[in-house]
């Protein structure tokens, strides 16, 4: 196994680009872990408090799922601690095998990924589009971060890490807030490049100011800017949150694939 990627685990996750879009990021980036043979499996873990991500072939035998699961184990991801990011059919696999070694996982999250290769307009509300200001809407940007991961209630960083990924955001122009008919953001939304695609993310609209069609309608425009620039706009979703993933489908988004995110029992 070696500790670098090339282009062979480029070439295989492409074959997978929708539901490992993700992974296909993180393999260019500084990883606490990485493992892979470039061929049958990937390990690739970013850093607390995310989660490690696995790609194996369809095909994966017996052999080589326990083979995983010694990697596991080797690198200190079998602790009860870790969490992962993974197809339904490793799930079941790493869920029986752990539990063999007293670690006990269930599924925290469904995970559909969706792409959109024709947008449909949503129904109008108020307010417009706005591209915050670097240096006027930096606090702002920070807090529908924390307010997002609060929501969600996972991946949690501290409000420095935040501060530093709104700033690259905002360098970027990769983020947007839907401000209403009185001026004020209500909604954010975040896109950055992957390959040939446009991973759309943060989408948060404040308590108090949802049902307004304020998501659907900041979605749909940065989907649009994401696909005039050259990619092809996809997102991940909670499959278990029937009303976000009806009004993603709602302005084009089409279901392409699915994950699931597994989690040591308290």
């Amino acid at each position: 196994m070696d500790s670098f990627a090339n282009e062979k685990d480029y070439a295989l996750l492409s074959r997978d680009k929708y539901t490992f879009s993700v992974l296909t990021r993180l393999l260019g980036g500084t990883n606490t872990l990485l493992l892979t043979d470039h061929e049958r499996m990937i390990i690739c873990f970013s850093e607390d408090p995310f989660p490690v991500w696995i790609w194996t072939a369809e095909d994966a035998s017996a052999e080589e799922l326990e083979k995983l699961y010694g990697l596991l184990r080797e690198n200190g991801l079998m602790d009860g601690k870790h969490r992962f990011n993974i197809r339904y059919e490793l799930a079941d696999f790493l869920t029986r095998r752990a539990k063999k070694d007293g670690v006990a996982f269930a599924v925290e999250t469904n995970m559909f990924a969706y792409d959109c290769p024709v947008s449909i307009a949503p129904t109008p509300t108020d307010g417009c589009l706005h591209q915050p200001n670097p240096d006027e809407d930096i606090d702002e940007a920070v807090e529908f971060m924390d307010l997002f991961h609060r929501d969600i209630d996972m991946d949690h960083e501290s409000m420095e890490a935040y501060r530093r990924k709104a700033e690259e955001a905002l360098k970027n122009r990769g983020i947007y807030f839907w401000q209403n008919a009185e001026g004020k953001n209500v909604s954010s939304c975040t896109w950055h490049p992957v390959a040939d695609m446009a991973v759309i993310g943060l989408v948060y609209t404040s308590l108090g100011e949802r049902r307004k069609h304020y998501a659907e309608n900041l979605v749909y425009q940065v989907t649009n800017i994401a696909r005039e620039a050259g990619y092809m706009p996809m997102l991940y979703t909670d499959a278990d949150y029937a009303a976000s993933n009806a009004c993603y489908e709602k302005i084009g988004y089409i279901l392409r694939g699915k994950l699931c995110t597994i989690a040591p029992e308290a």
